[in-house]
């Protein structure tokens, strides 16, 4: 099982059932930008835009002017959740699915191919599309975590294998479990499929960043559904293991038991985070209009009751990252419900915490989607969530499916967060 073994492109194309594209930014086509944005309530311009703000036309975004970046990768099918880090050598290594997304297999073992790059310049230059894990069953996304005090790289992840029952309302529940590498990402372990101790049937997806405790406790989120009932139903979970992945136990119990929005019937894609001392913070995706969350003092063996946060975001995932003090935490979120001009996840603000998440700093603004919506499926025409990232270096890399179309790499330092314009200053 290689990580960049010596196959070309073309071949990847075969693998994933479709032509993909792999160029850099500037050699690919520009796609078409829409005449006007709505912005949070602002029609804006693309090609006039308020100041601060650039059209970066060759990535089809509009940008805070602090933060560039680039495409890596371009599909003619379908990308998935892309997700990246940096590895114990130093490198940096993407990884996402491209083809379809495993739940609509329905039965075929393999409906998508894990494809990885690496760069060794710090994300000036990738090398890829390659295949990253040679598996007979497709994948959801790659969720990375590097042990303190190792040069083993996981990931974890929704593990569809194959033979997995995808009828009765199942859809998207299956083993959780993970892969390794000693060797900086470049061969693989085969799958360890979790078996909590209190649950051994176990079945969700996981697709979030997990963590790290200062204890050495891993903790990844999963949540499963039942499909069965209109509208479905979801319940969030944490897996937890105190023994590097050797046994796991879920919280806050065994299935049917996990955490929901009181009067939705839903709580998605919960990601922890350790705050150090024992303490670790964990917020998840509901449909009641903002993220929401929940904290832990006892090194996530007991949890707060979940409870709504200020931050305005639709039903999509949490996009929360530590900065490199090790005190400020920046949530990334959408800051609106839902506008008929342009989709809820077509843009992305930014708010800080420097108390552990209890309060946040007014959003600002950092991207939305410019191109024009051409594609078939409405909902993927100004997709800007599932963001991914990690800070080197006083720099902040940004990874996200843009319109599940197209991977990007953006950056911005870190120090520039807290001076992009609010809605406010948009608005003059």
């Amino acid at each position: 099982m290689k990580l960049f073994p010596s196959r070309s492109a073309a071949l990847l194309c075969l693998a994933c059932g479709a032509g993909a594209l792999s160029a850099p930014s500037k050699q690919l086509p520009l796609l078409p930008l829409a005449p006007t944005l709505l912005v949070n309530g602002l029609t804006l311009d693309p090609k006039a835009p308020p100041a601060g703000l650039v059209l970066r036309e060759s990535l089809g975004l509009l940008t805070a002017a602090a933060l560039d970046g680039e495409i890596v990768h371009r599909t003619a099918t379908r990308v998935l959740e892309a997700r990246a880090v940096k590895t114990p050598g130093g490198d940096y290594l993407l990884l996402f699915p491209e083809g379809d997304h495993y739940a609509t297999a329905k039965g075929r073992p393999k409906v998508n191919t894990m494809i990885g790059y690496r760069s060794s310049d710090h994300g000036r230059t990738w090398k890829g599309p390659d295949v990253a894990f040679d598996i007979d069953y497709s994948q959801h996304g790659f969720v990375p975590l590097i042990p303190r005090g190792s040069k083993r790289i996981y990931a974890f992840g929704t593990q569809p294998v194959v033979g997995y029952q995808w009828e009765n309302g199942q859809r998207e529940n299956t083993p959780i479990g993970y892969r390794w590498s000693d060797d900086d990402g470049r061969t693989w372990s085969p799958v360890s499929l979790i078996k909590p101790v209190n649950d051994p049937g176990f079945l969700g997806m996981s697709v979030m960043r997990m963590t790290e405790t200062d204890a050495g406790t891993w903790l990844i989120g999963s949540h499963n559904a039942d499909w069965s009932v209109k509208p479905f139903t979801t319940r969030q979970y944490l897996l937890r293991s105190e023994d590097r992945g050797a046994t796991w136990t879920v919280l806050p119990s065994p299935m049917p038991g996990g955490w929901f929005a009181a009067g939705f019937d839903r709580m998605d894609e919960g990601r922890p985070l350790n705050l150090g001392g024992g303490r670790v913070f964990f917020m998840s995706r509901t449909p009641e209009g903002h993220l929401w969350s929940a904290r832990s003092n006892d090194d996530g063996k007991t949890w707060s009751a979940p409870a709504p946060t200020p931050l305005v975001h639709p039903d999509a995932p949490p996009m929360l990252f530590p900065l490199s003090d090790g005190k400020t935490l920046a949530a990334f979120h959408h800051h609106r419900t839902g506008e008929t001009m342009s989709g809820p996840r077509s843009e992305i603000w930014v708010s800080l915490s420097r108390d552990e998440g209890r309060t946040w700093s007014e959003p600002r603004f950092v991207f939305a989607n410019a191109l024009l919506a051409n594609l078939k499926s409405s909902g993927f025409n100004h997709q800007c969530s599932y963001l991914d990232g990690f800070v080197d270096d006083g720099v902040l890399h940004l990874f996200f499916p843009h319109r599940w179309q197209q991977v990007e790499h953006l950056t911005i330092r870190e120090s520039a967060l807290a001076t992009l314009p609010t809605r406010s200053q948009l608005a003059r």
